[in-house]
């Protein structure tokens, strides 16, 4: 039997580890990011938040820590029974051939900006259930980030680029959609020599931080207009004739690409803090209470 337990040691410390990207890695670094700029007030109320987890009955998706919350929204879509309600929630995606339109596509708040506004008020009221604020503050973290995922924004009649089959340097058979989302993010803030997840002096903060949700969606198809889709194709017309289907990211693309997700990844990091500090500020907003009509 000992043999067998070492054997079995030996055997899952040689097994590979799944690469983790948007999904994981990079959402996760936004929430650790958010915490080394907050107060210490506010990371307090957030830890009195997180130990209400057992409250939302979601075994299978862990909700401990902040890193947990940035990627709950995403785990618990798996159960689409019950949350599928939700998948419009992730993106608000604008045609790069057209003018940006902020209130387009989001029909009934039922889109990611909206979902940011919607979950920092309910987060800020004290007067819901502790459950309730709880669920809030992790779509809230998760749809920050989404937002700032160039092709949660951008889109050119390919669902966000998931429709545009694109080769990885030497690595096939992944998706525009997916390279962005994946690969080129881990890539991005990678580095150990240089970690995202760190204090942010004023002065960073003053210049990547700030905005509104609808800001932070307009970026995103800015870059996917002007970076993401041409550099894909090479083309500064992306308009004109249809795109192919299929194509790949040189390393010179890959190379320029790092520094737009990184900074992405760093921005979302930031302005989540703002969100947490702005929901968490003594004597927050509230929604209005409703007015009683004189009889």
């Amino acid at each position: 039997m000992r043999r067998l337990l070492a054997f079995l040691v030996v055997l899952f410390a040689l097994a590979p580890v799944p690469a983790l990207a948007w999904g994981e890695y990079a959402h996760r670094q936004t929430a650790s990011i958010a915490l080394a700029n907050v107060s210490p007030q506010v990371r307090a109320k957030v830890r009195a938040l997180l130990a209400r987890e057992k409250d939302l009955g979601t075994p299978n998706c862990p909700l401990k820590t902040l890193e947990d919350a940035a990627v709950w929204a995403d785990c618990v879509r798996s159960e689409g029974w019950r949350w599928g309600y939700t998948a419009a929630w992730h993106y608000r995606t604008a045609p790069v051939c057209k003018a940006f339109d902020a209130r387009g596509n989001c029909s009934g708040g039922n889109c990611v900006t909206a979902q940011i506004v919607r979950a920092q008020r309910m987060l800020a009221d004290e007067r819901l259930p502790a459950a309730v604020r709880l669920e809030a503050l992790a779509f809230m973290v998760h749809f920050a980030g989404d937002v700032h995922m160039p092709l949660h924004s951008g889109d050119n009649e390919d669902r966000g680029g998931n429709d545009r089959e694109a080769d990885y340097g030497i690595k096939p058979g992944l998706n525009l959609h997916s390279i962005w989302d994946g690969p080129l993010a881990e890539r991005a803030i990678s580095d150990p020599a240089d970690p995202v997840a760190r204090r942010y002096t004023p002065a960073e903060r003053a210049e990547l931080a700030g905005g509104t949700p609808d800001d932070w969606g307009r970026e995103s198809w800015e870059i996917a207009r002007s970076f993401v889709y041409p550099t894909a194709f090479d083309t500064e017309d992306l308009c004109s004739q249809p795109l192919p289907e299929k194509t790949a990211l040189s390393q010179e693309d890959i190379v320029r690409g790092v520094p737009i997700a990184r900074k992405r990844v760093v921005q979302a990091g930031l302005r989540i803090a703002g969100l947490l500090e702005a929901a968490f500020r003594p004597g927050p907003l509230v929604p209005d209470e409703p007015r009683r009509r004189r009889g």
